[in-house]
């Protein structure tokens, strides 16, 4: 019988698999004051669903924000995508961990940084489980605007309330959206876990929108 044991078990499973050992991590947020949240690697089956969605190819490149040990770097690796992928993190701890791995993966990298302090303009993917609170997650988008002059998507994993962060900014659309909560009659979460893939057109094409109009006007 199917149980959350067991998915947590087939979890640790898929990491040995993709990089040699199990990327599971249960702690404290270390850097709470900065406002981010306690580190929780994304269930496969989760990502799964999520990156079966997602098209890369050679130019792409993947952002995981709060990595953490790196089961989506893993993933990327053992899913055989295209382009390359990078892992950024707060706690130094968890980096040292990432690392213990990641070298054999030469399209894979891990940073102990702040991504506010990362340049972004090189992504095509980003890809956020919840990491930092909605007022860090404000100044990120911020950031991706600032930034970004091509189209990017953003998969956000658990969403839940934070939504509206988004809402009203120009060049963002949704892709898809859904919920996670029960995975083959097991309850993995206490709550549905929202999700929503959105588009962000770039600030290039936002500028060209706006020369467009000036000149119309």
């Amino acid at each position: 019988m199917r149980t959350k044991q067991s998915l947590f078990a087939e979890d640790e499973r898929r990491d040995i698999a993709a990089c040699g050992r199990s990327l599971a991590c249960s702690r404290p947020a270390a850097r709470s004051a900065e406002g981010a949240h306690e580190p929780t690697p994304t269930p496969h089956f989760v990502l799964d669903e999520l990156f079966s969605h997602l098209a890369f190819d050679e130019g792409s490149q993947l952002l995981d924000v709060g990595c953490g040990t790196g089961r989506v770097l893993a993933y990327f690796a053992s899913r055989g995508f295209s382009g390359a992928a990078v892992g950024v993190e707060l706690d130094g701890d968890l980096v040292t961990r990432a690392s213990s791995w990641i070298g054999r993966f030469p399209q894979l990298s891990v940073r102990c940084a702040n991504v506010l302090d990362e340049p972004l303009g090189a992504y095509t993917h980003i890809y956020l489980f919840n990491p930092f609170d909605t007022p860090v997650l404000a100044r990120f988008l911020d950031k991706i605007e600032e930034e970004i002059a091509h189209p990017v998507t953003v998969i956000h994993m658990s969403d839940n309330g934070e939504r509206y962060a988004y809402a009203g900014r120009p060049g963002w659309s949704i892709e898809r959206q859904g919920a996670f909560q029960w995975f083959e009659g097991v309850q993995v979460f206490g709550y549905p876990q929202t999700y929503t893939i959105w588009s962000y057109s770039g600030r290039a094409a936002l500028s060209a929108l706006d020369n467009d109009k000036k000149i119309l006007d």
